[in-house]
């Protein structure tokens, strides 16, 4: 079964994603989701991590594409596959030219420990349209659709953003709700939010699924706030693209060996604040397969008879459309 919401993002179509690709992205997330489902709560987080790569990877070579990992697993001498610059498909040289960002399994940790909100996630774009962010950190802020452009700014602090939202909202800064990981190094943003008065939504892991929930009105979640990894960021934009929303990104520098990972990617300048339609340009193609059950997609289901479930959201931001995808695989007989 699926259902269809619209979304008033205006992007052209583009003449390399064709409307069954949108569906086709669906299986490459239901595969991956299903293996690494196998692996949960088993304390093995790269034994899920690898289940969910090795399934992503054949279901690209059933795709007549021919893709290039531009976001995943890490650099070549650092993942046997999916590597970033890797090309995936069943039509190299000959199929349509299509960049792809991805995340097997966003939420090893969550997975190993049957957490919630793991997701099997993957984007994809044009050629050239997805920013080739480096595996560091990045500053992330976000919002959902429906506020004035440029509402929130990275270069303001925590407090001046919320304020900014607020007031849009026209609502007291105390009534609005922010989603951040709960990490020790966002100890300090917590205290001011928490001092401005201001729900504080922390999550263990899958920062992806955390950025998205600022676009859907059920989860009450007015910001995104805090720094993750990078490629999570792009993966992110890429769904705001298709629904609607903003969205601040800035790569952070451990060391100088990090900076020079970001300039061999061509990333020249290092404090450069990206704007959603940077990190993401044009036509896009946004999935995510719920591993285990979150607030925005319910996990893999095995029945007695075998038959396993999937709850799969999908979005293409040229039309605008969101589709939830509820999906029966059954055991062949």
């Amino acid at each position: 079964m699926s259902s269809a919401t619209s979304s008033t993002v205006s992007t052209p179509a583009s003449d390399v994603l064709d409307r069954v690709l949108v569906l086709e992205m669906v299986r490459v997330t239901e595969a991956a989701a299903i293996a690494a489902s196998k692996l949960i709560g088993r304390g093995d987080e790269k034994a899920a991590d690898h289940a969910a790569v090795e399934a992503m990877r054949a279901a690209f070579d059933e795709l007549a594409i021919d893709g290039t990992v531009v976001i995943g697993e890490g650099e070549r001498d650092e993942a046997p596959m999916l590597y970033i610059g890797e090309k995936v498909g069943g039509a190299i040289g000959t199929g349509p030219r299509i960049d792809i960002a991805l995340d097997p399994l966003e939420g090893t940790t969550i997975t190993a420990k049957a957490g919630p909100n793991a997701l099997a996630v993957l984007a994809c774009a044009e050629q050239g349209n997805l920013l080739n962010a480096p595996d560091v950190y990045m500053d992330k802020l976000a919002v959902g659709p429906g506020y004035p452009e440029g509402i929130i700014d990275l270069a303001k602090s925590p407090t001046e953003n919320v304020k900014a939202v607020a007031a849009a909202k026209g609502v007291e800064p105390n009534e609005i709700i922010v989603c951040v990981l709960d990490r020790p190094r966002h100890a300090d943003l917590i205290a001011e939010l928490r001092g401005l008065g201001c729900g504080v939504v922390l999550i263990g892991d899958g920062d992806v699924a955390g950025v998205i929930a600022v676009t859907n009105e059920d989860t009450n979640i007015d910001l995104y706030m805090g720094s993750g990894g990078a490629p999570e960021g792009v993966l992110a934009a890429a769904a705001l693209r298709c629904v609607g929303g903003q969205f601040n990104g800035r790569l952070l520098f451990r060391n100088e060996d990090e900076k020079a990972r970001a300039r061999k990617w061509g990333i020249e300048d290092l404090n450069k604040i990206y704007l959603r339609d940077e990190l993401a340009k044009g036509d896009c193609i946004f999935a995510a397969t719920g591993v285990t059950d979150g607030s925005l997609l319910d996990g893999v289901k095995r029945r007695k008879d075998g038959t396993m479930t999937t709850h799969t959201v999908v979005m293409r931001a040229s039309t605008g459309t969101v589709r939830w995808v509820q999906a029966e695989h059954r055991k062949v007989r």
